[in-house]
C-alpha cells in the first residue's frame, strides 16, 4: 500500500515535468542575442565543434535546447580599428559554419525563410550588429550589413559614436557630455530612418537614455531591447527605467531579458569586484596576449568555477524581471535575450542553452497560460521582426 501511495503522490509530478518539455518543443523559440561568433574568435574554436567546458552554446547544444531561430551578436569593441571590416569577419565565421552544416543551420533573411527553416528542422540564422560604430558612421555600409543577414542594430555598444551617446557614457561621463551632443545626431535620426526603410530592428540596450527617447520619436516601427532588464529591480545603467518599458510597449516593441547576473541582481557588483581584484594578475596576463576583457573574464569564470558560482543569483530573480516588465507593459512586450557567450555569470539553474526548458518550467508554474509562454520565448520578437519588414 505505501509503494501505491508513493506512486500516485509521484505521478503528478512526472506529467508536469512532461507538460512543460511538450510546451517548450511546441513553442518556437527565439534568442534575440548570443555572443558565439566573438566567443569563438577569442577561444579558438568552431561553433560547430563540440564545445560543452569551453562555452555556453555550440550549434549541437542548439538542437539540444530546443532554440529555433538564433540571432547571433556581431561585436567588437570600440576601441578597435577597421570596425566594419571586424563585423564582416565575424559573419564569415557564421557562413563558415553553415556552409560545413547546411541541413542544421540556414541563414534566413525574413519571416518567410525563417518559417521555411523552422518547417525543415534547421535553426534560423540572423545577425545583430552590437554597436553602431561597426558602420563608421557610413550608411552605405549600414545597407551591405543588412544585406549579409542583418536584421537589427544596437544603435551604440558601451561606447559612444560620433551620432549616438550610450548609457556608460551618459551615466559615467555626464559633465562632459552636458557640453557636446547628447543622444541622437541629425545623422543619427537619418541611421534610424534608413533602418525603417531597410527593415532593420532598432535595438535600444545599451543606449543612453536621451539617446533612447530620440530614437522612439524618430522610428516609425517597433523597436527591440535586444538584452536589458528592469532598472527598478536593479538599477544598473544598462537596465531601463519604468517610463522608458511603458514606452517601448507603447511602440509596440519587445523587450528581452538578459541573463547577466549583473543586470539581474544588485548584490552581484561587489562581488564581481571582489573577484576581479583577486584574479587580477591572471586577468592583466589574458589581456596582454591579446584577449579582449570581457573574454578574458570568462577564462577565469571557468577556471574558478566553484568561486563564482556562489555569487549567481537564482532563476527566481530573472523571472522576477519577467513579472515586473508583464505587469507594467503587458506580456506581449517580453522575451529572451541571453548575451549568452557574452557574459561571465547567470543565473544558477542556466549553466549554458541547454537550461532554457527551466524558464518555460518556471513559467507554468508562476500560472503563465500557454499562449503567453508562446509569446515570451519567441512570439513577441517575431512580430516585431515582421513589422519591421517592408
Amino acid at each position: 500500500m505505501l509503494k501505491k501511495l508513493l506512486l500516485f503522490a509521484l505521478f503528478p509530478i512526472a506529467v508536469h515535468a512532461q507538460d512543460y518539455k511538450k510546451v517548450h518543443q511546441k513553442a518556437i523559440f527565439v534568442d534575440s542575442h548570443n555572443d558565439i561568433l566573438t566567443a569563438c574568435i577569442e577561444k579558438n574554436v568552431s561553433m560547430d565543434q563540440n564545445l560543452k567546458g569551453k562555452t555556453q552554446s555550440d550549434l549541437a547544444r542548439f538542437k539540444e535546447a530546443g532554440v529555433d531561430v538564433q540571432i547571433f551578436s556581431v561585436w567588437c569593441d570600440g576601441n578597435m580599428q577597421n570596425p566594419y571590416q571586424f563585423a564582416n569577419r565575424e559573419m564569415d565565421t557564421l557562413d563558415a559554419v553553415i556552409s560545413r552544416n547546411p541541413d542544421k543551420i540556414v541563414l534566413t533573411r525574413n519571416y518567410v525563410d525563417l518559417k521555411k527553416a523552422l518547417k525543415q528542422h534547421k535553426l534560423a540564422a540572423m545577425f545583430g550588429v552590437e554597436g553602431g560604430h561597426m558602420i563608421e558612421s557610413d550608411l552605405t555600409k549600414l545597407e551591405k550589413l543588412y544585406e549579409r543577414g542583418t536584421r537589427y542594430m544596437t544603435l551604440t555598444w558601451n561606447n559612444s559614436n560620433p551620432w549616438a551617446t550610450s548609457a556608460m557614457d551618459e551615466t559615467l561621463k555626464k559633465d562632459s557630455l552636458s557640453k557636446a551632443h547628447k543622444g541622437l545626431t541629425d545623422f543619427g535620426k537619418e541611421v534610424i530612418k534608413r533602418m525603417n526603410n531597410l527593415g532593420m530592428m532598432v535595438d535600444l540596450s545599451h543606449v543612453g537614455e536621451q539617446t533612447f527617447w530620440d530614437a522612439i520619436n524618430t522610428t516609425t516601427k517597433p523597436v527591440i531591447v535586444s538584452h536589458s532588464n528592469a532598472y527598478t529591480l536593479c538599477p544598473a545603467f544598462r537596465n531601463l527605467k519604468d517610463e522608458q518599458i511603458k514606452a517601448v510597449a507603447k511602440n509596440g516593441g519587445v523587450i528581452d531579458l538578459n541573463f547577466y547576473s549583473g543586470f539581474v541582481d544588485s548584490s552581484f557588483k561587489n562581488k564581481e569586484i571582489k573577484f576581479v581584484l583577486g584574479h587580477a594578475k591572471e586577468l592583466d596576463s589574458l589581456k596582454k596576449m591579446g584577449m579582449v576583457s570581457e573574454y578574458a573574464l570568462s577564462v577565469l569564470a571557468e577556471k574558478y568555477h566553484d568561486e563564482v558560482q556562489s555569487s549567481r543569483p537564482p532563476l527566481s530573480a530573472l523571472l522576477a524581471h519577467l513579472d515586473y516588465i508583464v505587469k507594467l507593459a503587458g506580456v506581449d512586450h517580453v522575451g529572451i535575450g541571453s548575451d549568452f557567450d557574452g557574459i561571465t555569470s547567470s543565473p544558477k539553474e542556466l549553466d549554458d542553452v541547454t537550461n532554457y526548458e527551466l524558464i518555460t518550467k518556471a513559467l507554468i508554474e508562476k500560472g503563465y497560460s500557454k499562449k503567453d509562454i508562446y509569446k515570451i520565448l519567441g512570439g513577441n520578437i517575431l512580430r516585431v521582426l515582421k513589422a519591421n519588414e517592408n
